[in-house]
């Protein structure tokens, strides 16, 4: 009898036990109808007769609960129901072919750009409500980004190398004590045989190879000065000689967001202090992650009065590094986007200058309605402009430099006829490209960094405590 009982608990537990293996191996309602995702995948490519691109180290040990229930009509439908659960996401890229990507928090469809903007718009019918949104905003934005823990002026005196004179400028680096131990270099382009105050231009670099030292930041740089405007370039963090401080990988940090702004804000107040600066004419000028900077320095300081944010702001599209969103800003009032920080310019001077070949690619259909509504309330819809370049790429190129001259000239008063070539275009030929190492405020091997400077990033976690 003993025997017959333990072979009957044997053969129950080995039939449970396969029971369960069984289960989890078939999709039942026991397991959720779980399935591995590459197994989805190739079902979903046989269901709708399309291709899925996809690195198979993404897919690798991921599952999709009730993965048979989430097929829809469409093959769009069903990869957004397949990977909602799941830090993924995915691009069409033709009519039969998809990409599977990682989940990207900062990128939003066009038409819910689109939404938003409308959304917005209907929010602030009368310009007292826009300037109630607009300062709201703005509290909040400062206080998420940390501003209240900065020195209210800067700390020391701008440290500065010899000047080297060109046809038409001077060049000479600088570098600012921006917090406690932290020093931003930059060169400082200044024109020669002027008279009077002359207008600024803080120009910061982008997410480009090389920073500042790229000849078309060089360049720029050059030709405003050329113009008769005091033009202030500078370092990202994580670039150039800010990497006598700190590590590359520092730019992609949270807390980077709050240090560049200071930063830019720092650049700011020391160009609004040069005596030969007239500080009713200040500017500021970026592309891409300077665009980013831009449109916040902007929003944010009235001392500046003309932009000229490029190939970067979109309303479904916040910013690709966490130095653009990690703080959370773009939380702020119960949601905002680039569109709208960058209609806290208004009604100040403004040209967004776009291209066919990034997030800008909708600007002039879905993004400039939208600000011209926003100047409109100032009754000032001609200051807000736009340059969509459909056939050029994400970068500061010579159109669109040229459309940034055109602007600052127009926009400051200058007399610009004769740095025009025989097609009415601004000729840079005059302005010169420099050796990397001619642009360094500390040294070739940065022997001229003060003695205080903080290293590393713990250092420039307690420089803002």
């Amino acid at each position: 009898m003993m025997k017959l009982s333990y072979f009957f608990l044997t053969s129950l537990t080995y039939l449970l036990h396969c029971s369960y293996l069984l289960a989890q191996e078939r999709p039942v309602s026991e397991n959720n109808f779980r399935e591995p995702l590459f197994k989805v995948v190739d079902d979903m490519e046989k269901r709708h007769h399309i291709t899925i691109q996809y690195d198979s180290t993404k897919l690798a040990d991921l599952w999709v609960d009730f993965a048979q229930w989430r097929y829809r009509g469409t093959p769009a439908q069903t990869l957004a129901n397949v990977l909602a659960p799941l830090p993924l996401s995915y691009r069409q890229l033709d009519d039969s072919t998809y990409r599977i990507t990682s989940y990207e928090y900062f990128r939003k469809h066009p038409k819910e750009g689109k939404q938003e903007l409308a959304q917005l718009m209907a929010s602030y019918q009368t310009l007292a409500q826009w300037e109630s949104r607009s300062g709201d905003l703005s509290s909040c934005i400062r206080e998420t980004l940390g501003l209240q823990r900065i020195h209210p002026s800067p700390i020391a005196a701008a440290i500065k190398t010899p000047k080297r004179q060109y046809n038409g400028y001077t060049v000479e680096n600088i570098a600012i004590e921006a917090l406690p131990g932290l020093y931003v270099a930059g060169s400082l382009y200044v024109p020669t045989g002027r008279s009077g105050k002359l207008p600024a231009m803080l120009c910061p670099n982008g997410h480009f190879a090389s920073g500042r030292y790229r000849p078309d930041h060089q360049l720029r740089c050059a030709m405003l000065a050329r113009m008769g405007v005091i033009a202030l370039s500078y370092d990202l963090v994580g670039y150039g000689e800010s990497l006598l401080q700190l590590e590359e990988s520092d730019h992609r940090r949270s807390l980077t967001a709050t240090v560049q702004l200071i930063n830019n804000l720092r650049m700011l107040d020391f160009i609004h202090g040069l005596p030969a600066v007239d500080t009713s004419r200040i500017g500021i000028t970026g592309a891409s992650g300077g665009g980013s900077q831009s449109i916040l320095v902007t929003a944010l300081d009235d001392r500046i009065k003309l932009s000229v944010p490029v190939v970067m702001v979109s309303s479904y599209f916040s910013g690709g590094c966490p130095c653009e969103t990690g703080a959370g800003h773009h939380f702020c009032g119960g949601g905002t986007n680039n569109t709208e920080i960058a209609a806290m310019a208004a009604p100040r001077p403004q040209l967004l200058i776009s291209d066919g070949n990034d997030w800008t690619a909708d600007f002039p259909t879905i993004d400039l309605p939208y600000l011209k509504y926003v100047y409109g309330l100032y009754d000032r819809k001609n200051l807000v402009q736009n340059i969509h370049l459909p056939d050029e790429k994400h970068d500061y190129g010579p159109a669109k430099r040229q459309a940034m001259y055109a602007f600052v000239a127009e926009h400051f008063s200058l007399e610009i006829d004769t740095l025009k070539d025989p097609s009415g275009h601004f000729s840079e030929e005059g302005c010169v490209v420099e050796e990397e190492a001619r642009l360094y405020a500390f040294g070739m091997d940065g022997q001229k960094l003060p003695s205080n400077a903080l290293q590393g990033f713990v250092q420039l976690q307690d420089a803002l405590r």
